[in-house]
């Protein structure tokens, strides 16, 4: 999908007032930036910044069909490109010991706390579908259009997410 297509999908006519959509949409795009980066301050700065980025460009983004779409594919994107960052990093200072993991979100239970983890541990495209499937709770022709892919490429990392996942859990996967 080229991206004059991707926007085509996202275009209507009327744009709602930004505060209102900022108002409706932090907190579950807030979820998302959590799920995805495990701390919730690096969450909170991917969703600010991609809310940022929406304001800037309200006027074409507010009148996409689902802006709320374009601003999780923007905290999607920058979780991965932030993934990729400390990657690099931390090849660059092998030297220097780890100083152990961020402290989990004390909202969520430990059971939770250990589903995100295993879902962060898998490939970064497999841990998006998860997160927006289940934490969002989008179907797969939304999650296709956040993350501007075809809903045949949702379905599969779905699938394979989903028995990695139950691998890593030690638990049986549902058919």
């Amino acid at each position: 999908m080229t991206r004059s297509e991707s926007a085509a999908i996202y275009l209507k006519t009327e744009a709602e007032p930004f505060d209102v959509f900022f108002r409706r949409e932090y907190q579950p795009v807030l979820g998302l930036a959590i799920a995805l980066s495990r701390d919730r301050w690096i969450a909170e700065d991917l969703t600010q910044e991609a809310f940022t980025n929406a304001e800037r460009k309200w006027s074409q983004v507010g009148g996409f069909d689902h802006p709320e779409a374009w601003v999780r594919r923007v905290v999607a994107n920058k979780s991965v490109s932030r993934w990729r960052r400390t990657q690099a990093e931390a090849r660059a200072l092998r030297r220097i010991p780890a100083r152990g993991n961020p402290s989990p979100d004390p909202q969520l239970s430990i059971e939770a706390v250990e589903v995100w983890a295993a879902v962060r541990s898998l490939p970064k495209r497999q841990a998006q579908v998860l997160a927006l499937t289940y934490l969002e709770g989008l179907s797969t022709r939304e999650v296709a259009e956040v993350l501007g892919c075809s809903v045949a490429t949702v379905k599969t990392h779905l699938q394979r997410g989903r028995t990695a996942l139950a691998h890593r859990l030690n638990l049986e996967e549902e058919r």
